[in-house]
């Protein structure tokens, strides 16, 4: 008989063991259960009576029974507790077969339980324990990582070569295309010469060691703190960085034409290690692979470039100067600007200073240099540069360089490009006709000392495109001029800095009133304001202005006189000061630095918001930029950022990142067309009248600044804008703008004269473009006049005022001879009716008009927009 049939299910009625007393039991009292595992390590018989056990039988299998109610199942502590003791499978047996076996069947031993090859997660562990890896899991993984690095750097080190340091200066022309297509200019010297350290002198070996790296005889070449900030830097997108020790930079300068990737700058570590031992060929590539500025590539070029000389004849002085330019020619070109000239000479006094401390030279080598500084020759541009092409080719170079910060001088001068720009030839031509005319026609520097010195910059720039297509930079490079006039900052535009203020208070609003909508009041170009000399200037909420002396600031307009209250337009019409220093107010200055910031202005050109003569002009944007701003104008409120560069090119295949830049609408195309309305009557009848040669409509604006320093002219067709600027500089003694008046035989040079006149002649040429009219202008906004405005037009108080926009309004002279708000002369600080602090601001006399009554409207709408009296720049305007 089976053991199943001779056992009884419960014999005898035995109560089932406790929960204790079976824990850990391989079986259960009940039915079988399918499935259940059949083996157990001890065995009992059936009891031989009710309530009596049998005797215990020898080991076997006996088979697992159900679980029952009175049987319950084990809790997850204890069968974690079963499994550290390692049971072999079951229903939660205290004890595993033997060697980790499972017992089969008829317990006959099973197979052995399956392993990991990797025990992680660790088995047997809970909570953090699981997932820390034991030591000898840890040290394995040590132990490959180091194996695979080193197998890794060895075969690099064995398969990359070392490059022919003197295929990496086998340079290529930039080729610099016009809009057309057709060649403009090739920059660049295909004829570099590779020279042996016997051939350069040892001044300028020294000099370059105890510059860049003193310790090069003896150190191994790697700076590590240096290749870790590099690599980081680049991994995490920052500025890339040269190598800190001379055997790097060497190879940086061979693999400078290689993209800045972490592979790259492995290779370089890589080259770097295999020749850091052989320190004269270190030194003979680097010296003849280093870019010095000029466009000169290696010492030997170098020391043509800038004195004229052989490496090999070098002197101690000449060599710290050629030195200091490896920290960067473009900041230490000492022939650039004041700025570079000032760096330069104190890098070289370090330099020299650095070598009689590492004992290449002597203090009496020391002292032969002394504080007379090397002065390097002129440049010596190559015959396709000349005229006005070294310009174009600097303008386009700068908008390389801004859209992508690898393509700066150094690597242009490296060659290979196809550069594909925006210059039209024929308009080019016809600019730079426009300004030689006219300085022969006006101009005798030879008899006259105040037609010395005289610069010129102008520019055009296509209204909703933004291509740069003309511009004029000066005389050209082999006429020793070579700052670029056209893109210069520093010189005031003065009042063709009016329109933008303008165009603040009608498309945002003014301070003064709320409109319908609760906003500030939308204005026109009707609204009137006081145009009296020295009338007194209000904030936003009707309380004087306070100029630096700390008293109620009066404006000057440059003619004495009472104009009385004037439309905005008329006040453009004849470039009245008083009226849009009281605008900025109303407007809120803060709203105009915003909007022209919108127009395309660079935010480091412009003066201080606080300044109550911010809206006359006291910014100092480009002709570029100036010309940009217009075209808002002409495009109907549409602004694109100029442009100089169409396309790129590198061996063949075109770099991304060129295209043309998308036109943004900063301005609604009504107020757009009603300022250049405004403009057009400049243009026609006030102070830009000289355009009426041209007999098409033309819009435009003139500017004078204080004391005649700069004159500025901007006017536009539909198809063109162009800003015309000029002042006189001395660029030997750079004492600063001096004064244009008597300039061409003028006691006063205004924005309607000569910058006009330049204007008006190039214009001749080219032509009014299509469509030759305008949009006309529809309504726009409210007239919100200014406190004490007469309540209609017949009762403007000035009869000059009282005419139609059409005829003149100002006084009884030509515009273009003398503007109504030309020049002024500070007011004397210690005059009794003008205290003031000397630079033109201040309580210049008695007011000329009683104060205004505070209207509610002023007092309403209060707002943080309005500008306050900071730093006054000066009285600024005219035309």
């Amino acid at each position: 008989m089976s053991e199943h049939r001779r056992r009884s299910a419960n014999p005898g009625g035995e109560q089932p063991p406790s929960r204790r007393a079976s824990a850990g039991r391989p079986y259960a009292y009940g039915s079988p259960v399918e499935g259940a595992p059949d083996y157990a390590h001890e065995s009992r018989e059936p009891s031989a009576g009710p309530g009596r056990p049998g005797p215990a039988a020898a080991p076997g299998p006996r088979r697992a029974v159900r679980e029952t109610a009175q049987q319950p199942r084990l809790t997850r502590a204890e069968m974690r507790k079963q499994s550290r003791k390692g049971g072999g499978g079951g229903d939660g047996g205290s004890e595993g077969p033997p060697n980790g076996r499972s017992a089969g069947r008829n317990g006959k031993p099973g197979k052995p339980g399956k392993k990991r090859l990797i025990d992680y997660p660790r088995f047997g562990k809970t909570g953090f324990k699981r997932w820390m890896p034991s030591w000898k899991q840890s040290l394995s993984l040590f132990l490959i990582f180091f194996g695979g690095s080193v197998a890794a750097i060895g075969a690099a080190f064995a398969l990359i070569p070392v490059p022919d340091a003197k295929a990496s200066i086998d340079l290529q022309n930039n080729i610099y295309y016009w809009a057309d297509g057709t060649e403009m200019a090739r920059k660049g010297d295909t004829n570099k010469q590779w020279v042996e350290l016997s051939e350069i002198s040892r001044p300028a070996q020294d000099a370059v060691i105890a510059a860049e790296n003193e310790t090069f005889r003896t150190d191994k070449g790697i700076d590590p703190k240096g290749i870790a900030r590099a690599v980081y830097n680049m991994a995490t997108g920052g500025e890339t960085q040269g190598g800190s020790t001379i055997t790097q930079q060497y190879v940086k300068n061979v693999y400078l034409s290689q993209e800045q990737t972490l592979s790259r700058k492995a290779k370089e570590f890589i080259i770097a290690l295999k020749i850091s031992d052989d320190k004269d060929k270190i030194l003979t590539g680097y010296l003849n692979t280093s870019w010095y500025g000029r466009g000169a590539t290696g010492v030997q070029a170098a020391a043509q470039a800038y004195y004229g000389v052989d490496a090999n004849k070098l002197d101690v002085c000449q060599s710290a100067m050629l030195a200091g330019l490896l920290k960067g020619a473009a900041l230490y070109d000492p022939t650039l600007n004041t700025g570079n000239h000032d760096r330069m000479q104190e890098r070289w006094n370090y330099v020299l200073d650095r070598m009689q401390a590492t004992k290449t030279i002597t203090a009496e080598d020391r002292a032969k240099c002394g504080p007379k500084f090397p002065e390097p020759i002129a440049v010596k541009a190559p015959a396709s540069l000349n005229g006005e092409v070294s310009y174009l080719v600097d303008t386009a170079n700068k908008f390389l360089a801004a859209k992508d910060k690898n393509l700066n001088q150094q690597r242009l001068d490296r060659g290979g490009f196809q550069i594909y720009t925006t210059f039209q030839k024929d308009k080019v031509d016809a600019l730079k006709k426009a300004v030689d005319d006219f300085e022969a026609a006006n101009l005798h520097p030879d008899r006259r000392a105040e037609d010395q010195n005289v610069q010129i910059g102008a520019a055009s720039v296509v209204p909703n495109d933004g291509a740069i297509i003309a511009l004029y930079g000066g005389k050209g490079i082999e006429n020793n001029h070579y700052t670029n006039n056209a893109d210069a900052v520093g010189v005031p535009v003065g009042s063709t800095f009016k329109p933008f203020v303008l165009a603040t208070a009608m498309q945002n609003g003014v301070l003064t009133k709320n409109g319908e909508d609760g906003t500030p009041a939308k204005i026109n170009q009707d609204s009137k304001y006081l145009a009296d000399n020295l009338a007194p200037i209000y904030t936003k909420d009707g309380t004087p202005a306070i100029g630096d002396d700390g008293k109620p600031y009066k404006q000057r307009n440059s003619e004495p006189g009472q104009k009385g209250y004037v439309t905005l337009k008329q006040a453009m019409q004849w470039s009245y000061n008083v009226p849009f220093v009281q605008l900025g107010q109303d407007a809120g200055n803060k709203n105009v630095r915003d909007m022209v910031m919108k127009l395309g202005l660079h935010e480091d050109t412009l003066a201080p918001a606080t300044s109550l003569t911010f809206p006359l002009g006291t910014s100092t944007p480009s002709a570029i930029r100036m010309a940009s701003a217009y075209s808002v104008f002409a495009a109907r409120g549409q602004q694109t950022d100029p442009y100089s560069v169409s396309k790129v090119l590198l061996g063949g295949k075109e770099l991304p990142g060129f295209t043309k830049p998308a036109p943004k609408q900063v301005l609604d195309p009504v107020v757009a067309d009603n300022i250049t309305e405004v403009l057009q009557n400049v243009a026609k009848n006030g102070t830009g009248s000289k355009t009426n040669e041209l007999g098409f409509p033309v819009a435009g604006k003139t500017g004078t600044t204080d004391g005649g320093k700069s004159a500025f002219w901007v006017g536009y067709t539909n198809s063109l804008t162009t800003s015309v600027g000029m002042w006189r500089e001395d660029p030997a003694n750079k004492s600063g703008l001096q004064s244009l008046d008597g300039t061409g035989g003028k006691n006063e040079i205004h924005g309607g004269d000569f910058p006009a006149e330049v204007f008006t002649r190039y214009m001749k040429v080219i032509g009014p473009g299509n469509p030759k009219n305008f949009q006309a202008a529809t309504p726009w906004g409210q007239e919100v006049d200014s406190s004490g405005a007469p309540a209609s037009p017949s009762s403007s108080a000035s009869a000059s005022t009282s005419a139609s926009p059409g005829e003149p309004t100002g006084p009884t002279e030509p515009p273009a001879s003398k503007s109504p708000d030309g020049p002024v002369s500070p007011p004397p600080s210690a005059s009794s009716t003008c205290q003031g602090n000397g630079n033109g601001n201040g309580n210049c006399g008695p007011s000329r008009s009683p104060k205004p009554s505070k209207s509610p409207s002023q007092s309403a709408s209060p707002s943080p927009g309005a500008g306050g009296a900071g730093d006054l720049v000066g009285l600024m305007g005219g035309q």
